[in-house]
């Protein structure tokens, strides 16, 4: 790739690294092209040397965007160190990404943004989101396929409706309550079907003895 080529290229994953962070950040019809390009360091006149359309940018942008979940569980898988399902949650529901949606989850940020794109995006954020599912489900300590895509698209709702709730309220102390909420209640949706198990027979004993029966 000669120079000059090589120096395009450089620019377009600027303008796309900038662009996914002030969608995220401000919605996708939140700000303008000449407002994104400034932002890059750029002049708005560049922007179609580039991209043919602002529906091009935001696609590319979104799809750049995706995927940050597949490429942390391969680089835990290639240290030896594979990822644990409860980490992601925790982190997922975690102060730092409910305060920092420029660098978060594109559907938390833009859930209902996506609804609005034209068919290109929604069908790149339906693959991914599918993608999403498959690694969730990988995750989950369940041999039955079926169960464990349930329980991972189950959780991965929870997750984005959380954050949505819990960046939505002005109220430190409630949106700190709906991650903590969100949580416990996960990893009992996550958790190994035996363990699940015993935690209901345990809760179930409980019941039984409180109203004086065997």
């Amino acid at each position: 790739m000669g120079h000059s080529q090589a120096d395009k290229a450089q620019t377009r994953e600027r303008i796309l690294e900038t662009a996914g962070r002030r969608f995220r950040e401000k919605g996708v019809d939140g700000i303008g092209v000449a407002d994104l390009m400034r932002d890059a360091g750029l002049t708005a006149g560049g922007f179609y040397k580039h991209f043919g359309s602002r529906d091009e940018l935001v696609t590319e942008a979104l799809g750049a965007a995706f995927g940050s979940w597949g490429r942390e569980v391969a680089r835990g898988r290639a240290e030896g160190k594979p990822l644990k399902i409860g980490t992601l949650i925790d982190e997922y529901l975690g102060e730092q990404h409910r305060d920092d949606p420029a660098e978060g989850c594109p559907f938390a940020a833009l859930a209902s943004d996506l609804t609005r794109c034209n068919v290109e995006t929604r069908e790149l954020a339906s693959e991914n989101l599918t993608k999403s599912f498959a690694l969730l489900s990988s995750l989950i300590d369940e041999k039955d396929p079926e169960s464990a895509r349930e329980r991972a698209i189950l959780t991965y709702a929870a997750l984005i409706g959380a954050v949505n709730l819990a960046r939505m309220v002005p109220d430190p102390a409630l949106s700190a309550e709906i991650l903590h909420a969100t949580r416990k209640g996960l990893a009992r949706v996550v958790a190994e079907p035996q363990a699940a198990a015993r935690e209901t027979g345990r809760a179930g004993r409980a019941g039984r003895a409180k109203a004086g029966k065997p």
